[in-house]
């Protein structure tokens, strides 16, 4: 299954895209209302979860569920961004249709 296609942010590119400072950027990361990965070099966060240039506001239940049943960041980013047949799409796009519980009700399954 094809992953969604999304572009790939620095911190630097979030802190221009939201207003934010660095310091709060990295807040939002600690407070998994964001989350990024190195596997590609530097620390990148997928811009699909970003809306109207602000966290999606549903990302953060999901990854503390995903975290819970034991997925890594970039686990959890794989997740979310690839079809999952029980939802008939991918999480993320789920998520951003308004299908929260939906979704966290698939990623509880998976613990």
């Amino acid at each position: 299954m094809t992953k969604t296609a999304t572009d790939w942010l620095t911190l630097a590119d979030v802190v221009e895209r939201t207003g934010e400072s660095l310091g709060r950027v990295r807040r939002l990361l600690d407070e998994r209302q964001l989350i990024g990965s190195r596997r590609n070099g530097p620390f990148q966060i997928p811009a699909v979860f970003l809306v109207e240039d602000h966290p999606l506001g549903s990302l953060r239940g999901t990854v503390i569920v995903l975290q819970d049943a034991g997925f890594s960041d970039d686990e959890a980013i794989d997740w979310l961004l690839t079809p999952e047949e029980s939802i008939g799409l991918a999480p993320i796009e789920a998520l951003l249709a308004g299908r929260k519980s939906e979704v966290r009700r698939v990623a509880q399954a998976l613990a």
